[in-house]
């Protein structure tokens, strides 16, 4: 059973983001602030859960909670920044847009800096404890797979339907064939074998 908080009776919101690993599409972060009577056992690590439930949750998460946002930060600006500095940007961009503001920020990991005027606390495999860190860890992940979805009908080639911009084997065969999008992350190692395609 998840931590419905941290401290009882504080706003919090819990933030996590998807999408570090991949090698195109953006980072996502959510952030998500529940009400304190909140409850729902099949909340979890939204690592842990099949697509199928994650959908389903996104729909509780975003009808119940106080408040929620969703934000990206694009390839380019990845690019420019480096992935720690994009998930923590677009996790700032997402607390920025709550309706809500929070008292005290859950953030999931280690790594954070801070945001103006609002504490946090960093917790190691938050989105495995905490049930507002999980809440945030589903909308990010159903977020930037939908946006991956949608991207893979203008680029078909490469399976992001399947696998979401991860580096399978089939998304990096699909480089070393057609290149790189404008969706690719240039900063990441797109292939295996970086030799073999000169260009990146």
């Amino acid at each position: 059973m998840l931590k419905p908080y941290l401290i009882e009776g504080r706003i919090e919101a819990g933030c996590d983001e998807a999408g570090r690993g991949c090698l195109a599409g953006p980072v996502t972060a959510a952030a998500v602030i529940l009400p304190p009577d909140f409850s729902n056992e099949l909340i979890n690590d939204s690592k842990q859960l099949t697509e199928r439930r994650r959908d389903q949750l996104r729909e509780v998460i975003e009808r119940e909670a106080l408040a929620w946002a969703v934000e990206f930060v694009s390839p380019h600006e990845i690019d420019k920044i480096n992935i720690l500095n994009a998930s923590i940007t677009a996790m700032q961009r997402a607390v920025a847009r709550l309706k809500v503001v929070p008292e005290h920020l859950l953030i999931d990991g280690n790594r954070f800096r801070p945001y103006p005027g609002i504490p946090h606390t960093t917790i190691i495999k938050g989105d495995a404890t905490m049930l507002s860190i999980a809440a945030a860890s589903i909308l990010a992940k159903t977020h930037r797979d939908e946006y991956m979805c949608n991207l893979a009908k203008q680029f078909p080639a490469y399976g992001w339907d399947r696998n979401k911009g991860y580096p399978t084997k089939e998304h990096r065969a699909a480089i070393a064939a057609y290149g790189p999008t404008e969706h690719h992350r240039r900063s990441f190692q797109l292939l295996e074998q970086p030799s073999l395609f000169p260009e990146i």
